[in-house]
């Protein structure tokens, strides 16, 4: 196996998405997803993460670590807790978490994805 540092300055073509329109509350956000590695079991996954405004519902199945680097959002779960995140700081959404996403200020992430197979 070939243990090579994964350099995230290196050019990765970015795949543009949306959140799914049901799951859309405000705003039309545009996503741009560069996913730089992925280990072997298909469990573990970093890269960077871009949207633009907007707020929409979100359901996460895996754990991630997210680091801003540009913009502002909000998460806020089921019973109203709500969390304000900007540039350079970091947060974890544990497998489980249900509420929503808003960005506040068109934002770009570091992420760091577990999801454990079932």
């Amino acid at each position: 196996m070939n243990q090579k540092i994964i350099d995230f300055r290196q050019p990765l073509a970015a795949e543009e998405s949306s959140p799914a329109a049901d799951r859309i509350l405000s705003g039309q956000p545009a996503q741009s997803i560069a996913n730089h590695y992925s280990d072997s079991t298909q469990q573990f996954f970093c890269g960077t993460w871009s949207s633009t405004p907007g707020k929409w519902r979100i359901r996460y199945t895996e754990s991630e670590f997210c680091c801003l680097t540009k913009g502002r959002v909000v998460l806020e779960n089921q019973s109203g807790e709500r969390w304000e995140f900007g540039p350079g700081m970091g947060f974890v959404v544990p497998s489980g978490f249900e509420g929503t996403w808003e960005v506040l200020e068109t934002c770009t992430k570091f992420y760091a994805i577990f999801e454990a197979r079932t």
